[in-house]
């Protein structure tokens, strides 16, 4: 298995650990994929959740924790790896968020959850290298032609989330788990055939990644086969010792059914793929009041929102399970022991 080359460093092994958010992926995670040959990617979603401040200045809690998670990142997997980030376009100050990961020159910045339009507008003059997300061809042209007339700048990267991925997803309520739904393999083949088209006129390289419901080592093959350039995933890499969730958090993953994966409708105004507990349950009965916004996304209004996302998913990660919104993949219930990441890595590239 040849690696993704990103700027001038190439890795190992052509996986990409997803981002996930709050608190899921962060520097001992991301730092140890990378460490293992595949690229580490810290999710920047309220990533200061940890800081003193963060109750009263959550902004400036989160651009000093991007700083410092990048360097504990780099630590870890040393200077030659590949490190990125995700940064939701729903984010307020999505802007900040994205020049103080260029300031700390991160390799990579994956960006979904939205159009990232402006997003080479934020990286100019740097080596930071982006990759929009995009669920089809159709997404994919839009942002490749608009950065393309307005920035002279083509993509260095192309992720194709499908609708089998964990966590919010770029397809209509009702394209999901129907007969409408997106096959990523056919997503696949319409965006790599566009992406050759666009690496002939501009004599540029630009890896295509597949994501959605990607289990195993047959899985990468059958994508590589389609002519992607690596696969991206998620929901296995939390099982992991060095995963930055609680144990409660990985072990809610190990004791998932199948009928316990649900599609609800986030506070973000997209369906999300999660693990039905008793908070889900309940904000389905009973509307919570939020006393406390910290402005963090652009769609949601604390007036009216159902509940307060951020707080559903710091609880996560910090173990209060039965106030949490706990994200996963569509494969999740398949998860049954905790291994560590090279444990992981080497079961994936056999």
């Amino acid at each position: 298995m040849e690696g993704i080359r990103v700027g001038n460093k190439q890795s190992k092994y052509p996986i990409i650990q997803g981002g996930m958010g709050v608190g899921i992926s962060m520097h001992n995670l991301a730092g140890n994929v990378s460490k293992e040959g595949g690229i580490g990617i810290i999710s920047t979603a309220d990533i200061g959740y940890k800081e003193p401040d963060f109750m009263k200045n959550p902004l400036e809690a989160n651009l000093r924790a991007i700083g410092k998670e990048i360097k504990m990142a780099r630590e870890i997997a040393g200077e030659d790896k590949i490190l990125g980030v995700n940064i939701m376009v729903a984010l307020n100050n999505y802007d900040k968020i994205v020049k103080e990961c260029v300031k700390n020159n991160i390799d990579l910045i994956i960006s979904g959850a939205g159009i990232p339009k402006e997003l080479p507008e934020y990286v100019q003059g740097s080596n930071t290298k982006i990759a929009p997300i995009v669920s089809s061809l159709r997404c994919c042209e839009l942002i490749v032609k608009h950065w393309i007339k307005k920035y002279n700048y083509i993509p260095d990267m192309i992720v194709i989330e499908g609708p089998k991925a964990g966590g919010h997803l770029g397809f209509k309520w009702e394209q999901i788990n129907s007969d409408r739904e997106p096959n990523l393999e056919e997503i696949t083949k319409e965006v790599v055939q566009y992406i050759k088209e666009i690496e002939k006129l501009y004599n540029k390289k630009i890896p295509v990644i597949s994501a959605g419901g990607i289990w195993n080592n047959e899985d990468i093959k059958k994508f590589l086969e389609l002519g992607a350039s690596g696969v991206q995933m998620a929901t296995r890499f939390v099982a992991t010792y060095e995963c930055d969730a609680s144990d409660n958090f990985k072990q809610a993953y190990i004791n998932a059914k199948p009928e316990d994966i649900k599609i609800i409708h986030s506070p973000v105004g997209m369906p999300g793929r999660v693990i039905n507990n008793e908070f889900i349950k309940k904000v389905e009965n009973e509307h919570y009041t939020v006393n406390k916004c910290y402005n963090c996304i652009k769609t949601c209004n604390a007036n009216n929102t159902p509940y307060c996302i951020t707080k559903a998913l710091v609880n996560a990660t910090l173990g209060n399970m039965n106030d949490a919104l706990i994200f996963c993949g569509s494969n999740v219930d398949k998860v049954d022991k905790i291994i560590s990441v090279h444990e992981l890595m080497q079961k994936l590239i056999v």
